[in-house]
């Protein structure tokens, strides 16, 4: 069996925490708690004059890729519930032909 993963394309994310939302609710997460943390590098100003927001999705170490989700045939509750369609789930094979 190959092994699973998730690709988040980090230049199509707008920050809009769906993920975050979703897994905390999916595994009933205290306040505080993030099995995926969205992270905010702006407002920033470049040299060029152009103001610029980053923003990372970043598994946690309390991420699990929804074990449970998968024993169902179902993809991770973050990657069904990201609004801007930059994360996706798959085997390592067809995560790695995205960079492509």
């Amino acid at each position: 069996m190959s092994k699973m993963g998730l690709f988040i394309n980090y230049d199509i994310c707008f920050g809009c925490h769906a993920c975050e939302m979703a897994c905390s609710q999916e595994k009933k997460l205290p306040a505080g708690e993030f099995g995926i943390k969205i992270a905010q590098y702006g407002p920033h100003k470049n040299i060029n004059g152009d103001w610029e927001y980053t923003y990372l999705p970043i598994p946690t170490k309390l991420c699990d890729l929804c074990a449970e989700r998968l024993a169902d045939n179902r993809e991770p509750v973050c990657v069904h519930n990201c609004l801007g369609a930059c994360m996706k789930f798959g085997t390592i094979e067809e995560m790695a032909a995205e960079l492509t």
